[in-house]
């Protein structure tokens, strides 16, 4: 029989955190008595990570090992946790050992009793550097701003998840970020609860300037595609028709002044801003038809995943 509960832990480069993160892992979930499986993605490691991975597993079986070729990013090993999944509820964790496997059984209760969705992590207390936390509240107030979805916590990796919630989702980039914003659009029901967040103590961090970064633009991606993915042509056509509208009146008026007052146009910059504007507008509006045509050559083609998986052991 499918288990109850599967939790998801992408893992790169975590050989020291990956023995003492299973221990407290199944002490917690015995605790609570719940059927479980426990899905370690190996995101391309180059150190012992997978080796002690293998090692658990043939002490456990209900741990399962997913190894991907490279190293691919955190969103496509949360993808590819969500679809080799099988548990109802779902909960996602980092390697690290930041996270405190003892909040799991009060995201369990807060699914289950009050009818979620999904379930965010909070880390109320942080224990990371200044400048991580002052990088992940800009992009807190960001994201609030662009997306109207207000939890508290983006980056917090610790939440759960009704198995149907996340069945079909698209993950690439830093999306991992955004997975409770996709579902805030798609209707489903979001909330949060404090949790522990601790200091990591082996290892090194993956967080750096370059993925806030590149999170940064894949929110602006994502705003983009779920407000216009549907009708490209209302953005880049009312674009074209805002710029190409002005640079009409500006040419009828020119035009009007040449023929009425003989004014001269050669020597006037507002004749070229006229100019650029309709041609501008022109294009905007070309755009939107290139654009409504890709939507529906990428809504024909099947889905493609981002990652390619080496073995999976279970």
């Amino acid at each position: 029989m499918d288990p109850e509960l599967s939790v998801i832990i992408p893992v790169y480069n975590e050989e020291k955190n990956i023995v003492p993160l299973y221990q407290e892992l199944k002490e917690v979930l015995l605790t609570i008595n719940i059927t479980h499986e426990l899905i370690f993605i190996d995101d391309g490691s180059n150190d012992a990570s997978y080796a002690l991975l293998c090692e658990i597993h043939h002490r456990d079986p209900l741990v399962k090992i997913i190894k991907f070729r490279r190293n691919f990013g955190q969103s496509a090993a949360m993808k590819a946790g969500f679809e080799n999944a099988k548990g109802q509820i779902i909960i996602t964790m980092d390697a690290d050992l930041q996270n405190d496997p003892n909040d799991i059984p009060a995201l369990l209760a807060k699914i289950s009793d009050e009818d979620y969705d999904v379930i965010c992590g909070w880390r109320h207390t942080r224990h990371d550097s200044f400048s991580k936390r002052i990088n992940s509240k800009i992009s807190n107030k960001f994201r609030t701003f662009l997306t109207g979805e207000r939890i508290h916590d983006s980056g917090c990796t610790l939440r759960a998840y009704t198995r149907d919630s996340v069945k079909d989702i698209e993950l690439y980039g830093e999306l991992h970020r955004y997975i409770p914003t996709l579902l805030f659009w798609k209707g489903y029901r979001i909330g949060e609860i404090e949790t522990h967040h601790r200091e990591r103590k082996y290892g090194k961090t993956k967080y750096n300037w370059q993925r806030l970064a590149k999170g940064f633009l894949d929110l602006l991606v994502v705003t983009f595609w779920q407000r216009y993915s549907a009708r490209p042509m209302h953005i880049f056509g009312g674009l074209g028709l805002l710029f190409g509208g002005l640079g009409l009146i500006i040419s009828l008026y020119l035009g009007i002044s040449r023929l009425i007052l003989g004014t001269g146009l050669t020597d006037r910059p507002l004749f070229l801003v006229g100019l650029v504007l309709l041609i501008v507008g022109v294009q905007f509006i070309g755009l939107g038809i290139i654009a409504d045509i890709l939507l529906k050559i990428y809504h024909g083609q099947k889905e493609k995943k981002t990652y390619l998986i080496e073995k999976v052991v279970e």
